[in-house]
């Protein structure tokens, strides 16, 4: 008799980052998302701020219950789109410096799993930086 195996859906982080801020001020982090399962990012935890919030779209700062994930789809955390408010930040974020992050990301089967974020404090997504340095020779 075989058994199947219960697979936990895969969750893809990609192009993590974090913009400067003086501390006690706010910041904002952004990535991409990518959930093998669909799935809702519904917590971040940080020890670098006092308090974190997911915001919804808009320019306004208003408080999102959650980011869904559709399986298989990238959400990109981007600014004035969905992304993580990081408010009282507890010292200088300079650039270069690094960030962990905790997402809790809820499954479609309610289970939550804990995901570690190592974010790069920088002016622009990496992918912008890379596009900008890309010289014709």
């Amino acid at each position: 008799m075989l058994l199947a195996a219960q697979a936990q859906a895969i969750f893809i982080v990609n192009q993590p980052w974090v913009t400067p801020v003086a501390r006690g001020g706010s910041t904002e982090a952004y990535m991409d998302l990518t959930s093998t399962e669909g799935a809702t990012l519904v917590a971040v935890a940080t020890d670098a701020a006092a308090a974190v919030a997911i915001l919804g779209p808009g320019k306004t700062a208003k408080k999102a219950e959650g980011v869904a994930l559709p399986e298989r789809t990238l959400v990109a955390l981007r600014p004035r789109s969905y992304r993580i408010a990081l408010q009282r930040v507890v010292h200088t974020l300079r650039l270069g410096d690094r960030v962990m992050l905790t997402l809790t990301i809820r499954g479609a089967d309610g289970t939550q799993q804990e995901i570690p974020v190592d974010a790069e404090v920088r002016l622009h997504s990496p992918i912008e930086d890379e596009r900008a340095h890309k010289h014709p020779h």
